[in-house]
């Protein structure tokens, strides 16, 4: 599965080619043309990551390392001792893998491709959690952080934490495509709809959902203005969400903790 975003800055069409691994985990390789650089979202699957570029018959440049999960990490040593590629990865998660070229944390910035990347630490899921965004393309990959329709499980953050993640990534723009690390979309419809039950946007969507997973398609990427009309784990301000939950008078990271309690239980 694959789609081009194309780039806001006259360069060449940025492509990005999106393949799965294990159960449910998506890498994601961006390529440029004009520049032949070629970097990947995450290495949890060195065989499936050199597939997909034998694939496109692109040489790999960058890793970048949204978190220290083994389904994101596994095959980080074997794609290095395979490639000359510099690895971009969260600082707090550095000394376990010693092999950073370019240890980043929250407002850090690098250049692929002549674009600019730019670092948004979002803790939570885990405390080393990074999101990568390439503000010329209207591109975000959000990892185990922002779902389609969901948020990653608090591992080692709490909710607060987490919440305040949610703030920087609603920050970006309505345009902006997400691609996130995981195919849980069907699964978090399910839950969503539990907590805004009201919202014709949300129902219109879960029916979209149904229809891609049974032709076997991918829910992934999604946007920020789709997430922020559909998504209850942005949607903490809602007033319907809010009524529904019995907490008008709470604030936004209280709804927040109280819908990701009950994903937990759900």
């Amino acid at each position: 599965m694959s789609s081009g975003v194309t780039g806001r800055d006259r360069m060449s069409r940025l492509e990005i080619f999106q393949y799965p691994y294990g159960s449910d985990n998506y890498g994601v390789l961006l390529h440029c043309a004009q520049h032949n650089q070629t970097a990947v979202v995450d290495a949890g699957d060195a065989d499936a990551t050199n597939a997909a570029l034998a694939q496109r018959g692109w040489s790999l440049d960058h890793i970048w390392i949204t978190h220290h999960h083994g389904d994101h990490t596994a095959g980080l040593a074997a794609l290095i001792a395979h490639h000359n590629a510099a690895v971009m990865g969260p600082i707090h998660s550095a000394k376990r893998f010693g092999n950073f070229d370019h240890a980043l944390d929250n407002g850090d910035h690098f250049t692929f491709a002549g674009r600019q990347v730019d670092v948004i630490a979002t803790p939570g899921h885990t405390v080393d959690m990074i999101n990568f965004h390439l503000p010329s393309e209207r591109l975000a990959f959000t990892g185990d952080t922002l779902f389609a329709l969901g948020c990653g499980r608090l591992f080692e953050g709490d909710a607060p934490m987490m919440w305040r993640s949610m703030e920087r990534l609603l920050a970006l723009g309505d345009d902006t495509v997400i691609y996130c690390s995981h195919e849980y979309t069907a699964a978090n419809a399910k839950f969503a709809v539990t907590i805004d039950p009201d919202n014709a946007a949300l129902r219109a969507r879960v029916a979209d959902i149904d229809d891609l997973r049974a032709r076997g398609l991918a829910t992934v990427p999604t946007t920020m203005a789709l997430e922020k009309a559909t998504n209850p784990f942005l949607r903490a301000s809602d007033d319907g969400i809010r009524s529904h939950l019995g907490m008008m008078s709470a604030s936004d990271a209280e709804v927040f903790a109280e819908i990701r309690r009950r994903k937990d239980n759900f």
